[in-house]
């Protein structure tokens, strides 16, 4: 995260973040911050099963569910956060969109 961090101290202090901004192009991908999401969501719905989700639905304790709950509260913020500032409003729009449709015929 250096690079990134290096690339915000740099626009909060008005500098020229050119720099900081070819340290980052300089990055593989495998290195990035958006790998590291992207890599987060493949790792965690790489195995997804509804029917999994169903059964643990069915058998959480209220507590549990809660605390769940509480950590996805944002994710669905962020994750639409994250396709704006990587494809931009439209296209963000479009993918949300077509995943509800897609959602809503299964």
């Amino acid at each position: 995260m250096e690079p990134y961090l290096n690339f915000a101290a740099a626009l909060m202090q008005g500098h020229d973040p050119e720099p900081e901004l070819e340290a980052i192009r300089q990055l593989p991908v495998e290195k990035r911050y958006v790998w590291r999401v992207a890599s987060a969501l493949k790792w965690g719905f790489a195995d997804f099963d509804n029917l999994t989700v169903e059964a643990d639905k069915l058998t959480l304790t209220p507590e549990d569910f809660d605390r769940v709950m509480d950590l996805l509260k944002l994710r669905p913020i962020q994750f639409c956060m994250f396709l704006k500032a990587l494809v931009g409003t439209e296209e963000m729009l479009r993918m949300m969109v077509e995943a509800i449709n897609v959602t809503k015929q299964a």
